[in-house]
């Protein structure tokens, strides 16, 4: 019974939902990174067209990812919510704008009497796509990196930079995981272009562009690893709460448990596959590997960040003001309310399976573009 389970389970199993949901959520993200190949892929306004409403189907699944993401955090750790939302407002309001001109833009980009011109949603979409994405990465970057923030004994946030959030990106390893989270999500809206798509002259591109943006991604991925699993990261020590510098700290973590190892390592070996399988061969397979891989090594992360005495939002300016899952998630009874509602998770993934599986059924095609019905 969710009754029975002591507080710090709980706090654990909604790290684990956090976890799971910003794993969905960055999976998802190849809507934007299929946005950001519009010009890329589509020369023309039909092809354009057919890369739009491939992607129209599923930018509301993102969205609502997004939202709930967001919303998820807020109830189960809403010290790190008022510390980052409150002290790192610019770069999550430039994400949220970001997302706010992406919803206006694939609803007005085709209706009747569209005053700004079809080139001009398209453009914020193009936005969406480059902004949403290298600054999702470079937010969480901070989670390993630390952010420029202190607390007072009240947990009022004092930041200390008048960038508010942006300063992070001049930061390499910050850098390099919004980079790598670029490219990747500009491979998986590929390999989903070669499976939604029936268009002989955009699989062609597809399959040149698959390349163009996977050595990027790889090259940029193994970097971020390699300077994560080498770097000291923050722990707490359970008893007195006080943080530290623990070198390899990172590395630790993924000997330490084994199991978010595994995941790490098979969801990296799928997304590999899933790109050597539509580069390979014409199946348009590949992201049925390469998507269930991306959630597997991000949710890895994640559970890197946060799990094994780990702080989670350190901070670089006052190491005792860092977050942890123990000193920044909400009250015992609020996470156990939570818990109950959160049993109905399975069945919103299914649905969205089920919801996903049945847009899908046919490929758009030239055909499908001319006759009268919902376009985006």
């Amino acid at each position: 019974m969710i009754a029975a389970i002591s507080y710090s389970l709980l706090q654990e199993y909604w790290w684990i939902i956090i976890s799971l949901l910003g794993a969905l959520l960055v999976f998802l993200m190849f809507v934007q990174g299929g946005q950001s190949l519009l010009y890329t892929i589509g020369k023309t306004e039909l092809q354009r067209t057919m890369l739009v409403n491939t992607l129209g189907r599923k930018w509301e699944f993102t969205f609502t990812t997004l939202v709930t993401f967001g919303g998820a955090f807020f109830a189960s750790f809403p010290l790190f919510y008022a510390t980052s939302f409150g002290g790192a407002y610019w770069v999550w309001i430039t994400i949220l704008f970001s997302f706010i001109i992406q919803a206006v833009s694939y609803e007005y980009r085709t209706k009747p009497a569209n005053f700004l011109g079809t080139k001009v949603y398209e453009a914020f979409l193009v936005v969406n796509g480059l902004m949403g994405t290298i600054l999702i990465g470079i937010a969480v970057g901070t989670f390993f990196n630390g952010a420029q923030f202190s607390l007072n004994d009240y947990n009022q946030v004092t930041w200390q930079t008048g960038a508010r959030g942006l300063e992070a990106a001049l930061n390499v390893h910050n850098l390099s995981l919004g980079l790598t989270v670029f490219f990747l999500t500009r491979v998986l809206a590929l390999l989903y272009f070669n499976n939604s798509i029936e268009d002989e002259e955009i699989s062609a591109k597809t399959k040149k562009h698959l390349l163009i943006n996977s050595v990027p991604f790889v090259i940029f991925f193994l970097f971020f690893v390699t300077v994560l699993l080498l770097k000291s990261g923050f722990a707490f020590n359970p008893e007195n709460m006080e943080v530290s510098l623990e070198k390899y700290k990172y590395l630790h973590n993924l000997l330490e448990m084994p199991v978010v190892f595994i995941f790490f390592l098979a969801g990296t070996l799928m997304v590999l596959y899933g790109i050597f399988n539509d580069f390979l061969r014409k199946a348009g397979k590949g992201i049925w590997y390469s998507g269930p891989g991306t959630v597997l090594v991000v949710f890895s992360l994640f559970l890197t960040a946060g799990f094994n005495s780990t702080c989670y939002y350190p901070s670089a300016f006052d190491l005792q003001s860092s977050l942890n899952i123990r000193n920044s998630s909400s009250s015992e009874f609020t996470l156990t309310v939570m818990s109950w509602v959160s049993l109905l998770v399975p069945f919103v993934i299914a649905y969205i399976w089920y919801a996903w599986k049945s847009i899908n059924n046919k490929k758009i095609d030239k055909e499908e573009m001319g006759e009268e019905g919902h376009k985006y």
